[in-house]
């Protein structure tokens, strides 16, 4: 029996951090997850184990090699961004993987700003709301001027998906998915890096640019396969959307944070947008892709824990409520009590203001929880929205399983066709489709991604 033709993909979250094989058609034939050691900075901060890392990537290949039914023919690699490995000319770490949740010194924050213009402004020329630590390209400027020392000896500053695929490949460079993405690297009106780099000396340890699509070969010898030089996972997670379907969309990716991405939308940031935590990504083909952000997973998570325990319940049971169009009708017709991009408040929802005892039972109060957040999910994607003509919105990710979500956000969008889009690893899937052409014979397959319609108008499933 001949060998299965597959392509190795490394996911890197966070929390989660898998193992994938996917065969010809993109169905995963092998997976595993891998848990990787926590270790602590200088400062005690904790971050990830480097060398755990690397061993689990050399461990992982081992045992692909060891099933002979799998003719391994590319390796590629996806990550959490906004996180720099810093190496000397061997290629060797010089510091520890720095988390990006780590607090940014605010005198040194005064200091960039002072020297590179205003926040809002430089904000607008990098499209990157001020973030700190989670603005990589201040990680370089931090180190420069904490570490001066240890900054003269980076040959390159390597974002996280670019370290794994040198670890296979031996060739450093960097990619336009990790550089666009809330850096402050890039300069999105002259597309190229801003000049702060160059009056900093930092340009010179950004490694050469090469297009996410682009494979290299492994310095092992005896090698044939192919290795991508790695993606940043939240434009990893929009490739199967955008081989799928040419009709322009947004897609709402939810978890955590819930991320509304539109790709077919062009228009320049403005400083409202900004200041509502509206930013730009680069594409895995180099084009913008507008972008805006609500910390609703997490927001959700904690009034959902509060009405279980108002109401005497097991909070596992609001993972099936259906939606009841009867007390969503109700409720939308009370007066509105929701947090607006006015009001300066929109990353936190109207529910936390809310008094439990007016609600008849906890379905209710859940109902009102939802309409809540969905009040803030439409306000944050109509910034991606205006100044494009869309036909239809996708959400994945957590909500899009969530009955009463789906149905009031068809009821606020009536004009748009709504779709609860479901598919197994988007991230990891998008990381291997990125280089498509440099592993697989076959066509594109065109039933990635399941689909199902929810009506505004009717406001039911269609």
């Amino acid at each position: 029996m001949e060998p299965i033709p597959v392509i190795a993909v490394f996911d890197v979250g966070k929390t989660n951090k898998k193992l994938f094989l996917f065969d010809e058609n993109y169905k995963i034939v092998f997976e595993r997850t891998a848990r990787f050691l926590e270790t602590h900075d200088e400062d005690g901060d904790a971050c990830e184990n480097l060398d755990s890392l690397r061993l689990s990537v050399f461990d992982s290949l081992r045992e692909i090699f060891k099933h002979k039914e799998f003719d391994l023919k590319a390796v590629n690699f996806s990550t959490y961004g906004a996180s720099f490995v810093y190496v000397d000319e061997y290629g060797k770490p010089l510091t520890p993987l720095y988390n990006y949740l780590k607090p940014y010194p605010p005198e040194l924050g005064r200091q960039f700003y002072e020297n590179y213009g205003d926040e809002a402004r430089f904000a607008l020329e990098t499209a990157s709301p001020v973030l700190g630590n989670l603005n990589s390209g201040l990680q370089l400027y931090r180190l420069k001027y904490e570490q001066p020392e240890v900054f003269k000896r980076v040959k390159y500053a390597l974002h996280l998906p670019q370290y794994m695929s040198y670890l296979i490949s031996g060739q450093m460079v960097s990619d336009l998915t990790s550089i666009g993405c809330h850096t402050a690297l890039w300069d999105f009106g002259k597309n190229t890096y801003h000049n702060w780099l160059s009056d900093e000396g930092i340009l010179p340890k950004m490694a050469p640019l090469h297009p996410a699509d682009s494979v290299l070969t492994a310095e092992f010898p005896g090698s044939t396969y192919k290795v991508g030089i790695g993606l940043h996972d939240s434009s990893a997670a929009l490739i199967p959307y955008l081989v799928s379907f040419n009709m322009p969309f947004v897609l709402i990716s939810t978890g955590t944070w819930s991320i509304s991405l539109n790709p077919f939308n062009q228009t320049p940031l403005t400083a409202d947008e900004l200041k509502q935590d509206c930013l730009n990504y680069l594409q895995y083909k180099g084009s913008p892709v507008k972008a805006s952000r609500l910390f609703t997973g997490y927001e959700y998570e904690q009034q959902v824990k509060r009405i279980a325990a108002h109401f005497k319940q097991d909070e596992i049971r609001y993972r099936t409520i259906n939606y009841d169009p009867a007390i969503a009708a109700r409720l939308n017709n009370q007066p509105a009590l929701q947090a607006t991009e006015n009001s300066g408040q929109l990353q936190k929802s109207a529910f936390e203001q809310r008094d439990l005892n007016s609600f008849a039972d906890d379905v209710e109060a859940y109902h009102q929880l939802m309409i809540d957040i969905v009040a803030q999910q439409t306000i944050s994607t109509n910034y991606v929205l205006n100044g494009c003509k869309v036909k239809r919105i996708f959400v994945d990710g957590g909500f899009s399983k969530n009955s009463v979500f789906m149905h009031l956000l068809a009821l606020a969008f009536p004009h748009l066709e709504v779709y609860a889009a479901s598919m197994a690893q988007a991230t990891a899937v998008g990381t291997a489709l990125a280089i498509h052409h440099a592993w697989n014979t076959k066509t594109l397959p065109h039933d990635l991604i399941e689909l199902k319609y929810y009506s505004g108008v009717q406001s039911e499933v269609v």
